[in-house]
């Protein structure tokens, strides 16, 4: 997912929009080679009452502990296979996004997706206050540990008026395509100033049945050690929560911060598709 942001792997742009300096108005066209598997729709998918209580039900103590120990854990049936179809149904209709990204063209990949705008679709809206409630309070309590001063408030609105105040007022929400032999590498979501330290990935199609291949793939890097490298499997309407750029981590002479990128290894057969949830708005 790349855009206003910092695709930071060498290049500038964030994950699932445009590099940061690119032109707002870039646009690709998808090729008579890879065309979409899905219906049109002109109606949006319709959104169960329920995200916020959802959300809430999951187990955010072993979510926790996970983010704290690996730098990313799986919130298991976060959405429905029909949700998910709903959500990825949107990709051919252009009145849903603000911009289209195609990977190969920047160096991200292969691949493309596009940046929701305003107003975002339902579903996408309930579920971004909802998980930054169960996220803000792990963001602050890491910030603190690695000697950073900014500390997040508590409801979305807040954080986002935040980035809206600092000229941050794109939205970053984005629904991602791949198809045969597409790939995303290894990267940081960054968009700005403002970046909240947690973002969210829901895996929209289903492993084995719709595509074979394209692993979520983190990689950490410790001071003066080798990458670490962490391969996170998820089913249809699995989310995986994980560290945006760094994360702290105990070690015997105290906390130290390590570095995190992430991406998608190759498709190897079919279509998959994923929506990325960032709480902070790029320039």
């Amino acid at each position: 997912m790349r855009e206003p942001g910092i695709y930071n792997h060498g290049g500038e742009y964030g994950f699932l929009g445009l590099r940061q300096g690119a032109h707002p108005g870039m646009t690709a066209v998808i090729s008579e080679s890879f065309r979409m598997p899905l219906t049109r729709r002109t109606d949006t998918p319709t959104v169960a009452l329920d995200i916020p209580s959802r959300v809430d039900a999951l187990d955010w103590t072993q979510i926790t502990v996970a983010l704290d120990g690996q730098g990313c854990s799986v919130l298991k049936g976060l959405l429905t296979s029909v949700e998910c179809g709903g959500i990825a149904a949107l990709y051919p209709e252009e009145a849903h996004f603000r911009s289209r990204i195609v990977m190969g063209r920047h160096g991200f990949g292969r691949g493309e997706y596009q940046y929701f705008s305003y107003p975002l679709p339902p579903l996408i809206q309930q579920l971004r206050p909802a998980l930054y409630g169960r996220l803000y309070g792990l963001a602050n309590r890491w910030n603190e540990a690695m000697g950073i001063d900014i500390r997040y408030p508590a409801s979305h609105e807040a954080f986002l008026k935040r980035c809206h105040d600092a000229g941050q007022t794109r939205p970053t929400p984005l629904l991602l395509q791949y198809g045969p032999g597409d790939y995303n590498c290894l990267h940081q979501d960054l968009y700005g100033e403002q970046v909240f330290p947690l973002q969210v990935a829901i895996l929209l199609s289903e492993p084995g049945r719709d595509f074979t291949g394209g692993e979520f793939v983190l990689t950490e890097q410790r001071p003066r050690m080798q990458s670490r490298p962490e391969v996170v499997p998820l089913a249809q309407g699995d989310a995986v929560a994980f560290a945006v750029h760094h994360r702290p981590v105990q070690g015997t002479r105290g906390v130290y911060r390590v570095n995190l990128r992430h991406g998608v290894s190759r498709i190897r057969s079919g279509h998959r598709y994923t929506a990325g949830v960032i709480f902070h708005d790029a320039k």
